[in-house]
């Protein structure tokens, strides 16, 4: 009953996306008003009442930036891209995904997150330096019946979001596309570097509508092919302009260092991904994972705080610039800290394991051994769900890079393993690379945090928040 109940649901949602469409063909502003309607009228509780009048008023301004933003989505898109973005991020994730996973959470005392990332292959067509994913080997597969498998239980569980990254994803571009095909209801989302992307493998993303991408960049092509290769961002900026013909859904992903970070959120970069069709970028603080990783290319105190208020300029709804920027590090403050650990996301590497964080590579649980469920049952990510968030500031949100103890024994006291197939990395060695990071940063988060309008609004968990100060944890234990 539950299922079909589902089933009319999403039909009737869908229903109403098309008579949406249909309309914005002859009055674009009734249409995005009608969308509005929709959505409230499903998803509701995700906004408060104030939030959707302000986005009538702001489709009702035609200088309005956001305006402008949706405008040139619904002229650029793909009907069927834009049709299968709304159903199965709007519908099956956000309203239906994230009803079903807080009664499971419940249901199986453990954390259920919105969405998983998982390395279909740890191989890729580049050698980028300082590449992360080169410390599983690059020998690694994920069968599709072991991604199908992930997709199907997920969904159980009321997961409709899967991301890919690796390696390079897109060496299995025909698994991926077979998922897509399979999956209709789920939305996929790869991060690639781009160089694998044709016109018959847009054609086919086009034609399947719930696939999109972030592709990595570095910055202009003297600094990006430094790391990546001579010739890549010729490569890059190729791909930009077949998806974007072919009406796909695209963003970057964005590593910033001490080096790059001035330039990626330079007025002249972001100029050049809007032109290119970019619709979002996230940001990525360079993490010191691994044997051979270097912690002196980590921003500095006072470059984080450049980044965090620049992010803020760009997607400011008075200025800024027309493309939504994300930084995993420093928005912290809008979801509560670290959403690892299963609370909002997991990771499953090319080899099966089960981690909290794409960048915390140690594990109790695989998929060739467990189902989803039992992997965020897992002892490692329980340590995270009672400990979450690590303190009252979520502007210092990671267990090992604003609060390194904590990882350390977490890991220790989960019996977790060292995922690392190259050069197994202890926690204690990895977060004693944060120590002194962590410690130059509290002053500078502190300050912000105490100016910040969100620091109020705490994320609970099940067994009531519990700042790591409470817990006395010292950073000193990384050590």
């Amino acid at each position: 009953m539950a299922d079909f109940t589902h089933m009319a649901a999403r039909l009737a949602f869908s229903k109403g996306i098309d008579i949406m469409l249909r309309k914005m063909q002859k009055d674009r502003v009734r249409g995005m008003l009608d969308l509005v309607d929709i959505v409230e009228k499903y998803v509701g509780d995700m906004f408060t009442k104030e939030k959707y009048d302000n986005i009538r008023g702001m489709i009702r301004d035609p200088n309005e930036k956001w305006n402008i933003y949706v405008n040139r989505l619904l002229d650029e898109l793909d009907p069927n891209v834009l049709k299968m973005t709304l159903l199965n991020l709007g519908f099956e994730a956000m309203f239906h995904g994230t009803k079903t996973i807080r009664a499971n959470r419940e249901k199986y005392d453990c954390n259920i997150p919105w969405l998983i990332l998982m390395d279909p292959t740890s191989a890729c067509n580049l050698h980028c330096v300082g590449c992360w994913a080169a410390e599983y080997g690059n020998r690694l597969n994920l069968s599709y019946e072991d991604l199908d498998r992930v997709v199907t239980q997920g969904k159980e569980l009321g997961i409709y979001f899967y991301m890919f990254t690796g390696g390079e994803p897109l060496v299995r571009k025909s698994d991926i596309l077979k998922l897509c095909r399979k999956h209709r209801d789920v939305a996929f989302h790869a991060y690639t570097n781009g160089t694998l992307i044709d016109d018959a493998f847009a054609e086919e993303v086009r034609k399947v509508g719930n696939l999109s991408f972030s592709i990595s960049l570095e910055g202009f092509s003297e600094v990006n092919d430094m790391r990546r290769g001579e010739g890549v961002f010729g490569r890059v900026m190729h791909a930009m302009d077949v998806l974007k013909k072919h009406g796909c859904l695209f963003g970057t992903s964005i590593a910033y260092t001490k080096n790059n970070l001035e330039t990626v959120t330079s007025d002249e970069f972001l100029d050049l991904e809007i032109e290119k069709g970019v619709r979002f970028s996230w940001y990525f603080h360079l993490m010191p994972v691994g044997m051979d990783a270097a912690p002196e290319l980590m921003p500095d105190p006072e470059q984080r705080e450049y980044i965090y208020h620049r992010i803020r300029e760009i997607r400011n709804r008075k200025g800024g610039k027309p493309i939504f920027t994300m930084d995993f590090q420093n928005d912290g403050e809008f979801v509560g800290g670290c959403i690892a650990g299963g609370r909002n996301y997991f990771h499953i590497n090319p080899n099966g394991d089960a981690e909290p964080c794409v960048f915390i590579h140690y594990s109790g649980a695989n998929i060739h051994e467990n189902t989803v469920l039992e992997c965020l049952q897992q002892p490692l990510f329980q340590e995270y769900r009672d400990h979450q968030p690590f303190n009252k500031n979520h502007l210092r949100p990671c267990p090992m890079l604003e609060n390194p103890g904590m990882l350390t024994q977490m890991v220790r006291r989960s019996g977790a393993h060292s995922t690392d197939l190259q050069q197994p990395e202890s926690a204690e060695h990895l977060c004693g690379k944060c120590v002194e990071y962590a410690k130059n940063w509290k002053p500078v988060a502190d300050k912000l945090w105490a100016q910040s309008e969100h620091r109020e609004r705490r994320y609970e968990n099940y067994k009531g928040w519990k700042p790591s100060g409470e817990r006395k944890e010292e950073l000193s234990s990384a050590r």
